[in-house]
C-alpha cells in the first residue's frame, strides 16, 4: 500500500537496549516477501508491565499476558503478524502455551516469563509450528541493534513502520527508552489492531512500572482514535532490563523518576501519534482539544465522541470546517456541556463564542488552512475546569476500501 501522506520523514534510529535483544523472519504463514514473526529475548530479572484490551472478546495472547503479568518478570516476547488468534478457543489457547513453551525452552525460563502478541484476521487458527519451528533459529540471530527489523515484522495493513525513541536520567545514569508501535485500523485502545512494546535499560520494579505505564497509557494510546473500534488484540508492554544501576526507586512517587516518566510519555506519545497519521485512508492528522469540562474525564470523553464522529471526520476530509457537527458530537456525548457558552476554533480561527457564530467569522478565513494535513479542533465547553485532547485522522473512501478488501 502507499505510503501514508502524514508518515515522518524517515524513521528514527533506535538504540541497541542492553540487556535485550531481538531477531524477526518470515513465518510463511500469510505474509510473502517480508517478515512477520518478531522474537525479542531479556536478561535475567528484567521487570515487566502491561495493559490490554478492555474488549470483552480478548484473544488468546492477552488472556495469557493478563495470567503471566503479575509476577512481573520477563525473559522473552513473541509476536506474529497475519494471524490475531482470536475467536479460536481451545486451539488459540494451545498455540499460545506451545509457543510460550518453545521460546522458553531456547531461552532457558519458564513459559510464563514469555510474552506472546498475535495481529491479524480474527477467527483463523494459527499453524502453530510456522512458529515454534522458527524459534531456534531466531534466537541464534538476536541482535541488540535489531529493534527496527520488528517495527516491519509486526505491521499489518499499516503503511509505514513506527518506533520512538528517548533518553533520560534516572539517578545519575543515563537511562534509554525505545518503542514501537503498529496500528492503523479498528484503533480506539480502551485500557487498535494496536500494538506497541517498549524497552528500556532502567531498574525499575514492576510494581512502579506499572503504575508508570498505566499513566503514561491514559495520556497516549487511550488519546487516539482511527474509527472507534476497539481491537480483540490491544496489548502496550514495557520491559526493564536493569541493565544500568540506577538504585532502584522503591515508589513511583520518586522525584528521581520524573524525568523518566517524561521520556516515557515523550516515547509513547510519539508512537500514539504516528498510529493516528497511519489511519486507514488518512490525508489529515487531527489535534482535538476540549477545555471548560466539569472533570478531566468528561473532557476526554468529549474529545473522543468530537474525534469518533463521522460527520466531523468527512467534513475535515472535505476541507469543509463545518462546525455544526462539531456543536452536534459535543451534545451526544453525554457530558454536561452549555450550549449558551460554548466557543469553537478550529485550526485556530474563532468561528463560534458564546453559543453562537461570531458576527466576524469570514469563511474564506479558514479554507486555505483546511486544506493542510494538519488540524486542530479547539473546543470549551463552558461548564468547569477539566480539559483533555484526542489525536484522529480524516475519514476517506480509502478506509473503505482497505477494510473491504482486508481479507482477500
Amino acid at each position: 500500500m502507499k505510503k501514508s501522506p502524514l508518515a515522518p520523514a524517515s524513521f528514527p534510529e533506535l538504540p541497541a537496549i542492553e540487556g535485550a535483544a531481538f531477531a524477526t523472519t518470515n513465518s510463511g504463514m500469510r505474509y510473502k516477501g517480508r517478515d512477520d514473526l518478531f522474537f525479542a529475548t531479556f536478561a535475567p530479572e528484567t521487570t515487566v508491565a502491561g495493559v490490554f484490551t478492555r474488549n470483552s472478546m480478548p484473544g488468546a495472547p492477552v488472556d495469557w499476558g493478563r495470567r503471566i503479568l503479575p509476577s512481573g518478570v520477563a525473559r522473552g516476547l513473541v509476536v506474529n503478524a497475519g494471524i490475531a488468534n482470536v475467536f479460536t478457543g481451545q486451539a488459540g489457547a494451545e498455540t499460545v502455551e506451545q509457543t510460550a513453551t518453545a521460546a522458553a525452552n531456547v531461552i532457558g525460563c519458564a513459559p510464563e516469563e514469555i510474552y506472546i502478541a498475535s495481529t491479524g484476521v480474527i477467527g483463523d487458527a494459527i499453524p502453530t509450528e510456522k512458529i515454534t519451528n522458527a524459534l531456534p533459529a531466531l534466537h541464534n540471530q538476536m541482535r541488540a541493534d535489531a529493534l527496527n527489523k520488528g517495527a516491519d515484522a509486526i505491521l499489518t495493513t499499516d503503511t509505514f513502520a513506527k518506533g520512538a525513541t528517548a533518553t533520560c536520567s534516572l539517578n545519575g545514569e543515563t537511562i534509554t527508552i525505545a518503542g514501537i508501535a503498529k496500528g492503523s485500523g479498528m484503533i480506539a485502545p480502551d485500557m487498535a489492531t494496536m500494538l506497541s512494546f517498549i524497552f528500556t535499560d532502567a531498574a525499575i520494579p514492576a510494581n512502579i512500572l506499572q503504575i508508570l505505564l498505566t499513566e503514561e497509557n491514559d495520556r497516549s494510546f487511550n488519546c487516539v482514535t482511527v474509527d472507534s473500534d476497539t481491537s480483540t488484540s490491544d496489548t502496550v508492554l514495557l520491559f526493564a532490563t536493569g541493565a544500568k544501576d540506577n538504585s532502584r526507586p522503591i515508589d513511583a512517587g520518586d522525584p528521581g523518576l520524573d524525568e523518566f516518566r517524561i521520556a516515557l510519555r515523550q516515547v509513547m506519545q510519539d508512537l500514539a501519534q504516528q498510529v493516528a497519521r497511519d489511519g486507514e485512508g488518512a490525508t489529515k492528522f487531527i489535534t482535538v482539544k476540549v477545555s471548560g469540562a466539569e472533570t478531566d474525564k468528561s473532557a476526554k470523553t468529549i474529545a473522543l465522541a468530537i474525534a469518533n464522529s463521522p460527520l466531523v471526520k468527512t467534513a475535515i476530509a472535505g476541507e469543509d470546517a463545518n462546525w455544526g457537527r462539531i456543536v452536534m458530537a459535543v451534545g451526544k456525548s453525554g457530558e454536561p456541556a452549555n450550549r449558551d457558552a460554548l466557543n469553537i476554533s478550529v485550526c485556530g480561527i474563532e468561528i463560534a463564542r458564546d453559543g453562537a457564530k461570531l458576527a466576524s467569522y469570514n469563511e474564506a478565513d479558514i479554507v486555505p488552512l483546511m486544506k493542510g494535513d494538519e488540524i486542530e479542533i479547539a473546543v470549551d465547553v463552558g461548564v468547569g475546569e477539566g480539559t483533555a485532547f484526542a489525536w484522529t485522522c480524516d475519514l476517506t473512501h480509502g478506509y473503505i476500501e482497505i477494510n473491504a478488501d482486508y481479507r482477500s
